[in-house]
């Protein structure tokens, strides 16, 4: 799929135009990013801008990721790719993989949030690369929704979140992972991984001697007065509007204390829903009821959770309960993206 070289055109010299007006905004998205600037300081890319609607983390700005359509890039931005970056990269890029190197002087502080690093990422849908590779410059971008909400999957929930405040969307289509790419540091001695991903730690040990896990990913909290490394690593994220509660132990149990919590929740008046898997679903008695999909296809729960979070919020839930999930390959990733979006609830059995 290429975009149309007549509408990059005229977007690029509406980017050139807009230049020297630090409030006019230019917007492109796909899904799970938005893509935007602000008068760019630097002729290398375009800055992000933190769009202010709800309750939004002044420092949330500053997480942008670097997009990128060529390798060759890192090396603008980047002071130094260790050979063990180049090895992750050329095995993993394009795709869900987000490597964080020391930048360079002429990388502006804004879109760093003040850090020494920069996070680089090559897209692999073609649609991002061809946008980015036209426009001219790199891509400094965070997700595509209002701060702490889930994060889109479809160009409909882009649009959702952000109706009103960019002027169009480029729609990739449905994507195909569903949660945001692993971020690993490069930046140490020994890589370690900031946000667990698609992109597993023995799928990089494989390319890498040693990879370590930062202790955030796998705590159950984010300590206060924390400098965040990475997007995600702080404040309650993910989140759907009402209270979601994680409850995990025995199958038997959590299945029983769910049912109980529902009936609870139920009996007061509030809209309740579950999130039960393939294997469960029929267990479960509440009025709204989703599987996330297989325990045996775990790729299956990690391309359902968002939409299924959104799909709670149209329904206007007040309260939900979901299963936990093993931490062990890609469910790392998915009980990471679980428990911010549950704030921490998690019910031990």
């Amino acid at each position: 799929m290429n975009i149309s070289g007549d509408r990059i055109i005229k977007y690029r010299e509406s980017i050139a135009r807009g230049k020297s007006s630090s409030t006019e905004k230019s917007w492109r998205d796909y899904p799970g990013r938005r893509l935007g600037c602000l008068s760019d300081r630097d002729s290398l890319w375009l800055r992000s801008r933190c769009i202010e609607c709800g309750s939004v983390c002044e420092d949330l700005c500053g997480e942008g990721i670097v997009h990128i359509h060529d390798v060759d890039q890192v090396y603008e931005i980047a002071s130094e790719v260790p050979e063990a970056a180049k090895k992750v990269m050329e095995k993993f890029w394009p795709g869900p993989l987000t490597v964080i190197l020391n930048k360079k002087s002429c990388v502006p502080d804004g879109t760093t949030g003040g850090l020494k690093t920069v996070a680089i990422r090559m897209p692999s849908h073609p649609l991002a690369r061809d946008f980015i590779r036209e426009s001219g410059r790199m891509i400094a971008a965070p997700s595509a929704n209002t701060s702490g909400r889930p994060s889109p999957t479809l160009a409909s929930h882009v649009y959702e979140d952000m109706q009103g405040r960019i002027p169009l969307i480029l729609d990739g289509g449905a994507v195909g992972i569903g949660i945001e790419s692993t971020i690993i540091d490069m930046s140490t001695d020994t890589p370690t991984i900031l946000r667990p991903g698609y992109i597993t730690k023995d799928m990089l040990e494989e390319v890498l001697p040693k990879v370590n896990i930062d202790p955030a990913v796998t705590g159950r909290t984010m300590k206060k007065n924390v400098v965040a490394k990475a997007p995600g690593m702080k404040y309650r994220h993910y989140a759907p509007k009402g209270q979601l509660t994680l409850v995990e132990g025995d199958r038997d149990k959590v299945i029983a204390k769910i049912n109980e919590l529902v009936k609870e929740k139920e009996e007061e008046g509030h809209k309740v829903g579950v999130i039960g898997t393939d294997e469960t679903l029929d267990s479960y008695h509440a009025d709204i009821l989703r599987s996330i999909g297989s325990r045996q296809k775990p790729e299956t729960v990690a391309a359902n959770l968002y939409r299924i979070l959104r799909e709670f919020d149209d329904l206007e839930c007040d309260y939900m309960y979901s299963e936990s999930f093993f931490e062990q390959g890609l469910g790392n990733a998915i009980m990471n993206r679980m428990l911010k979006a549950a704030g921490y609830h998690l019910i031990t059995l």
